[in-house]
């Protein structure tokens, strides 16, 4: 800038700063670069990505979520876009590349009219926020109540989730698993926490192999030979001290003179070992399983009393067995009691592909369980796991809304024609803003259509006429190629509605930006340092323009 002919100079020569519509115009280029990436994976015809690292590691998924947070994006709107599929899979498990495409296709209709001067991105703004309430009210208006016992609807849309995914084929059989899982640990309260649904996976058999334990599987080991390997009906006991002798918090020096000291010392060590495990014995435990280590001696005398022990469990298993089985974790030995022991139909060892793992099973009223995911080759097994993820995220999010709509882009050409008609009743420059939102709702049925191999304008035209005579349910099937009524494809209002209002959120927070200020390499004190590459405040040397 200027000041009466002086140049007042307020950022450093080699900062770079765009302004005005080439802000937007770089803004909007990132976003819309991110959103085409993905855009190929949506629908069950999508294709799959495969994402190698440094390092040589490989990631084969569809998932939108997935992709993004393999992919290393420099841009920081980029890095929005990626934030935005991650808060969709966190929230609502399932629609993230449907929010990320939305989110794209809003910002490149606001492009047209920002770019031919119709409107300013403020008045853009103002109408994306007023179009998405209308959205979400017209969602909610095709929305069909469902009971929690319509187990063949809970089906549908598992299915529907993992339509698209490497696990298609075996939908029906894990639909079953996930629903049965989640209603196993449904308190009944309308709120459930998918964190009691423990996943495991093992490479090797077929994805068929997939079971649902009424438990908890753990991946560890007995932790002594002698130790019983299969217990009927045991008592079980969760502990979180070590079976050790407490080491003193500083460094210190025994001195010993007497050579019978030394056997007196040992004595002493063993005998304290033997008081924690009569704890274990006078309670009535037959299982137990500690957070901490467990001493050798310890571990010999358990034997001896024909009792199974596991060592070194995560927190986290600790607690989904308190909820399994029912026992109280206890943090003291000496306040161990019969009251504090859990149960389980029966707790074993056995050989899952070549590791050993721990199967507490059969619990009575099991509030916490296992699904043990089996594929053929690691790549395989781990989109597995990303699929069920989603899946049971979708019945947990029917579980407590009962509010589900029909899939195959049908809710979002039903909510576009709404706009529509809504924007006509505006009389601002807010109306184009509407149209345009409305516009770019068309974007799921278009690439469904187009990730078919069909022709998108004939399917946006058919899917319009069917919507004008008032067919709402009127969807792309993908799989028959043409526009018909998609009863038998499910998804939870919520994924639709939190994607919608997501994606809006997003393309108004990038279109009110009108500013990029962004420090070269180097131009900081140093790396690390404030306003340095990597430093607070900094926005790591990239160019962005």
């Amino acid at each position: 800038m200027t000041f009466q002919g002086t140049p007042v100079l307020i950022l450093k020569d080699d900062t770079q700063r765009t302004t005005g519509k080439d802000a937007v115009g770089s803004n909007i280029a990132a976003a819309r670069v991110i959103s085409e990436a993905i855009r190929s994976a949506l629908g069950p015809k999508g294709m799959d990505k495969m994402l190698l690292d440094n390092f040589g590691d490989v990631v084969i998924t569809n998932d939108g979520a997935t992709i993004l947070k393999e992919i290393d994006i420099a841009h920081p709107v980029g890095k929005m876009m990626v934030e935005l599929s991650k808060i969709q899979d966190q929230e609502v498990g399932d629609g993230t590349t449907s929010v990320v495409i939305l989110a794209g296709e809003m910002l490149s209709e606001a492009a047209e009219l920002i770019s031919s001067d119709k409107i300013h991105p403020t008045i853009l703004v103002e109408g994306y926020r007023l179009a998405t309430e209308k959205a979400i009210e017209f969602l909610n208006e095709i929305a069909t109540e469902v009971s929690a016992d319509d187990d063949k609807l809970l089906k549908e849309i598992v299915m529907t989730s993992m339509g698209s995914k490497i696990v298609a084929r075996s939908g029906e059989m894990l639909s079953s698993i996930v629903i049965d899982a989640v209603k196993s640990i449904d308190p009944g309260t309308g709120k459930i926490d998918i964190d009691d649904i423990k996943v495991e996976k093992k490479e090797g058999e077929d994805i068929e192999a997939t079971i649902l334990v009424k438990g908890i599987v753990l991946d560890k080991e007995v932790v002594h030979v002698g130790m019983p390997k299969n217990l009927e009906n045991p008592k079980i006991a969760l502990i979180t001290e070590a079976f050790e002798v407490s080491k003193t918090e500083f460094d210190s020096e025994l001195s010993i003179t007497d050579p019978s000291k030394i056997q007196e010392f040992l004595d002493r060590e063993a005998s304290m070992l033997q008081k924690m495990v009569d704890s274990v014995v006078a309670a009535g435990a037959s299982v137990v399983i500690a957070q901490k280590g467990i001493d050798d001696v310890a571990q010999h005398l358990l034997a001896k009393e024909n009792i199974m022990a596991i060592r070194r469990v995560k927190k986290s298993d600790i607690e989904k067995l308190s909820k399994a089985t029912g026992a109280a974790i206890v943090n003291n030995l000496s306040d161990l009691s019969v009251a504090d022991l859990g149960t389980a139909g029966k707790v074993y060892e056995t050989k899952i592909g070549d590791d050993d793992m721990i199967f507490v099973e059969d619990c009575p009223e099991a509030k916490a369980v296992t699904i043990l995911i089996r594929g053929g080759t690691e790549l395989v097994v781990d989109e597995a796991e990303r699929s069920i993820h989603d899946a049971i995220c979708v019945v947990r999010n029917v579980l407590e809304d009962k509010k589900v709509v029909v899939g195959g882009g049908a809710p979002e050409a039903y909510v576009s024609r709404k706009l529509h008609k809504f924007a006509e009743s505006l009389i601002g420059r807010e109306q184009l803003a509407v149209q345009a939102f409305a516009n770019a709702l068309e974007v799921i049925p278009r690439t469904l259509a187009e990730n078919a191999g069909l022709d998108p304008i004939d399917i946006i035209v058919a899917l319009r006429n069917e919507h004008e005579s008032g067919n709402f349910k009127a969807g792309v099937d993908v799989f028959k190629g043409k526009v018909k009524n998609m009863d038998g494809v499910t998804e939870p209002l919520r994924v639709k509605t939190h994607a919608i209002s997501a994606a809006s959120e997003n393309a108004q927070m990038i279109l009110r930006i009108d500013d990029i200020i962004s420090a070269k390499a180097g131009a900081g004190p140093g790396p690390g340092g404030p306003g340095g590459p990597g430093g607070p405040g900094g926005m790591g040397g990239d160019d962005f323009d």
